[in-house]
């Protein structure tokens, strides 16, 4: 009985057939969506404005539809509109003519999309459109289109060849449907003043999740602080930084204000020195240490971590010490 051959005898390289594919399937859709945007900056601009306006000023919801290609692009664009502060949902074209119409109301705003608006099943859909007052944007590739004619704003996108070597299968054009549904929504994000906060609040699940926590719902705090005030031998400051566990022991003043901290990269600077447990931490601290607030997000916090090279960060409040991370709470987490 024969051996099956290996699928592969040796590894890709630049002259791979497959590799050479994917660079012109890549330089395609690249391409098309440079086309796009020299679009915006002319003909298309206008109606793009329009049609973040028409969204803005919609009452209830934004309806995005289409089927095929474009449906399956219609639901990511409705998707990221529902998490960036734009109610929105995903209507597929046919089934709204078997009941879904019901979905839409006339306070709602419909974005349809059908790279050649000539689909059959958007009939019933614009009819409805129009017989309701509800405000109907045609995202196609042809300004003459019947969608295109009964829409209130066209986004009519430039012609170009799709990566497919028949120029039929949808690559480059579903990739410009992409772009264009996600700068609408980043439009409208921007305009509105969308913050990272606004966004943890419908995105509270997952990685984004992990990174928009607080630095307050993820410190230690109380007594599992380690802190010793001014003038502590070394020998003292050795102890509570081992019984915390956290590598190090912050330094306040008088007052409470964290003035300063030891680590144990300030221990091994100093092994040198016989006498270092009988040194005050005064001589050994690093003075200003890396501190956040308590509303410091997780992400935010992870950044200064992994840009300062340092495992904790002390959380003030007017200067004084309420809490402590350690990036391994970060990784429990999900944040890293």
């Amino acid at each position: 009985m024969a051996k099956p051959k290996p699928l592969m005898t040796k590894s890709s390289g630049p002259d791979d057939g497959a590799v050479q594919s994917a660079l012109r399937t890549l330089d395609a859709e690249a391409s098309g969506v440079a086309a796009l945007s020299a679009a915006l900056k002319s003909d298309l601009g206008a109606a793009f404005t329009a049609a973040a306006e028409l969204i803005r000023k919609a009452k209830g919801r934004l309806i995005v539809t289409g089927l095929g290609k474009s449906g399956h692009i219609g639901r990511k664009i409705a998707a990221t509109f529902a998490s960036t502060g734009t109610p929105a949902f995903f209507v597929h074209t046919a089934e709204a003519s078997h009941g879904d119409l019901g979905m839409i109301t006339a306070d709602d705003a419909i974005l349809a999309l059908s790279w050649s608006g000539e689909q059959p099943e958007m009939r019933n859909l614009i009819a409805y459109a129009a017989r309701f007052g509800i405000p109907l944007i045609a995202m196609t590739a042809d300004k003459d289109s019947t969608l295109s004619k009964a829409a209130d704003v066209q986004l009519t996108m430039p012609k170009a060849r799709e990566a497919c070597p028949h120029n039929l299968a949808p690559t480059t054009s579903s990739l410009m449907m992409l772009a264009l549904g996600d700068a609408l929504a980043i439009a409208l994000l921007e305009g509105r003043g969308f913050t990272s906060t606004d966004f943890s609040v419908l995105h509270p699940g997952g990685k984004l999740g992990a990174l928009l926590k607080y630095a307050r719902d993820l410190m230690h705090s109380g007594e599992a602080l380690p802190l010793k005030p001014l003038g502590t031998k070394m020998s003292d400051a050795l102890v509570e930084m081992t019984s915390k566990g956290f590598g190090c022991v912050g330094i306040v003043d008088r007052h409470g204000h964290l003035i300063g901290i030891v680590t144990d990269g300030d221990l091994r600077r100093q092994l040198t020195r016989p006498e270092l447990l009988t040194l005050s931490v005064d001589e050994v601290m690093t003075k200003t240490p890396k501190t956040i607030s308590r509303d410091t997000l997780a992400g935010e916090a992870l950044e200064l971590l992994n840009a300062s090279k340092i495992t904790t960060l002390i959380v003030t409040d007017a200067k004084k010490p309420v809490g402590i991370i350690h990036l391994h709470d970060l990784l429990r987490a999900g944040v890293a």
